[in-house]
């Protein structure tokens, strides 16, 4: 008699709350078991070609990681994007097959990455309610902690998918708020038939970025230590006080990325002297060869770019806030987090 194939679909009320991050603990944790996996995302997320690329990385990226083979792994399905929107309306699809784009698959246990939020894909019959009832799946939600919002989107998550919703994660919770968690909103839930499977306390190197991610970002020119970018940046500093009141505040940060002019010698030496990863520097004016060398000497990339300041803190914000998992050291450290923090047993007991 063969075994039934299991699917898990693992969903979130908004992007970027750590799905992927989340799957690839989950994945680390089975596999030790013996369970044989397979990964699907039926729809790609992408918005325009550098976003489908990056999705067809993150395919690359999770197989690698889990060790999968290309009878384990499917890539989307369709990718969400302008064209893919225009060209239904235009010349609409019989529905589209997830059912046995999912079961053709050579694995015991598929986990199913769902859209940015729960409605995308609802013009193609590809959102994640529609998925799960489809697959038969059961559900697994990944909320990022917001005191204002976690407790409404995990309770809509139960309205919308009922008995199939096996569990929720909550990731980036304040050590500070922890407690809280524990004593008084996760009890909550349970009254209202909610399963807390995982509480994950925020990590600094979790909300990092590399300096190769800030380099395709900024679209910007190494002019040193390019053998460095795998450095992460923890915090951004934009470098436009007088450089005592510089010196103080960079001896307060960690690991930090400073954006500053680019005649600001004064400011970039103070930088490279403390927890420095990565000088960014604007106004297209050449940094002075003793920062260079200095530079050089303490192995931290100098980075040009094209932008104003202004700009270029808003794009080096906005990649914290969409940070990837590229990165091993980011790997192991979610592996741990959801060893130490997720209830594995009581997820299996759910998909039985």
């Amino acid at each position: 008699m063969t075994k039934q194939k299991k699917f898990l679909l693992v969903v979130s009320s908004q992007p970027y709350t750590g799905k992927t991050a989340t799957i690839v603990g989950i994945a680390h944790q089975l596999k030790q078991r013996g369970i044989k996996l397979g990964y699907a995302k039926p729809l790609g997320t992408c918005f325009n070609v550098d976003d489908r690329l990056q999705d067809e990385q993150d395919l690359q990226f999770i197989s690698e990681i889990l060790e999968l083979s290309p009878q384990q792994i499917k890539s989307p399905l369709l990718f969400l994007n302008e064209k893919t929107i225009t060209d239904f309306l235009h010349y609409p699809l019989d529905d589209i097959d997830v059912v046995d784009y999912c079961q053709s698959m050579e694995a015991d246990l598929v986990l199913v990455e769902g859209a940015g939020n729960l409605s995308q894909g609802n013009l193609f019959n590809l959102s994640a309610p529609s998925v799960a009832e489809k697959l038969d799946a059961q559900v697994l939600l990944v909320v990022k902690y917001d005191p204002l919002l976690i407790i409404d989107q995990i309770l809509e998550a139960k309205g919308i998918f009922g008995a199939r919703l096996s569990g929720v994660l909550i990731n980036s919770i304040p050590h500070q708020q922890l407690d809280t968690m524990t004593n008084v909103i996760k009890p909550f839930l349970a009254s209202r038939g909610v399963e807390v499977l995982g509480m994950l306390p925020t990590d600094r190197l979790l909300q990092s970025v590399s300096v190769r991610e800030l380099v395709a970002q900024l679209k910007a020119k190494v002019l040193c230590r390019s053998d460095r970018l795998d450095l992460m940046v923890e915090s951004l500093t934009v470098g436009a006080m007088n450089v005592n009141s510089a010196l103080e505040y960079f001896r307060q940060r960690q690991n930090m990325a400073v954006v500053t002019g680019g005649d600001r010698t004064d400011l970039q030496l103070a930088a490279l002297e403390s927890s420095t990863n990565c000088l960014i520097l604007t106004g297209h004016i050449p940094p002075q060869q003793l920062i260079l060398a200095r530079a050089e000497d303490l192995e931290i990339p100098i980075l040009t770019v094209d932008f104003d300041t202004l700009t270029t803190v808003e794009i080096v914000d906005r990649a914290f806030g969409t940070v990837r998992l590229q990165e091993s050291i980011k790997v192991n450290c979610v592996q741990q987090l959801i060893k130490e923090h997720f209830d594995l047993d009581q997820l299996l007991a759910k998909l039985n």
